[in-house]
């Protein structure tokens, strides 16, 4: 198997903030708990180097534009369940041309992170402290607002898939962090596919995790979300 390649066109500045940001992550892990990964040469392989090698999906998905004309424009990007802020953190520092909102439910966690957002001049991403049942909920401001989710470690594909589609505008991409078991939870969400009118239109191994593209093809049904734990209760 090859390995996706790592992006070349990071500056020196990019990169550095890469290095604070792992930095920071690993300092507040014993306060926070935000990774179970805490030795660094791991940390930086399983947590910078997987998640940069997302960025040529998402370029592929999003073209980068160095010259957007105004904000409103810009596409959006919504990382599920950010925790520490993987793989969103790591995505918005390699493309500051997109508008990130990380969501995390966890008052410490989004605390962490509107702190590293601000340390580190990220000025593109914003935080949402908010499950994603409400989040998303009809009605809601975030609901079919994004180009594209991602979620890495969240739950399992049929509640993952009921949490994150109704996030997206239709024909965006929900990106799927899985591990060996991807096709396994592939068989698992048909259901679940099938009643969020989404379509899985890739499926790309990586050297540590599977990434699954799934594209939202019709209007989500107001039933969907359900309510605050019902998706992982009883997943579709």
């Amino acid at each position: 198997m090859n390995t996706p390649p790592l992006p070349t066109s990071l500056t020196a500045r990019q990169g550095e903030q890469l290095d604070e940001y792992l930095s920071l992550l690993l300092q507040a892990n014993d306060k926070f708990n935000l990774t179970a990964i805490v030795q660094p040469d791991e940390a930086r392989e399983r947590h910078i180097n997987e998640s940069l090698r997302l960025v040529p999906v998402l370029d592929s998905l999003l073209p980068p534009k160095h010259n957007e004309p105004t904000v409103g424009r810009r596409k959006q990007v919504l990382d599920l369940g950010s925790g520490g802020g993987l793989p969103g953190m790591v995505l918005a520092i390699a493309r500051p041309d997109l508008d990130f909102t990380l969501l995390e439910a966890t008052e410490k966690k989004a605390g962490f992170l509107r702190e590293t957002i601000r340390l580190l001049g990220l000025n593109h991403v914003s935080v949402e402290c908010s499950r994603a049942e409400i989040a998303a909920a009809p009605g809601a401001k975030w609901r079919a607002s994004m180009d594209v989710v991602t979620a890495r470690a969240v739950a399992a594909l049929p509640t993952l898939l009921e949490l994150a589609v109704p996030f997206l505008k239709v024909d965006g991409i929900f990106l799927a962090v899985k591990g060996e078991r991807a096709s396994e939870e592939l068989e698992q969400a048909k259901r679940a596919l099938a009643l969020l009118h989404t379509d899985c239109v890739d499926v790309e191994r990586q050297p540590s995790a599977t990434l699954l593209l799934l594209q939202k093809t019709q209007k989500t049904s107001a039933t969907y979300p359900r309510r605050s734990g019902e998706p992982k209760r009883k997943p579709l």
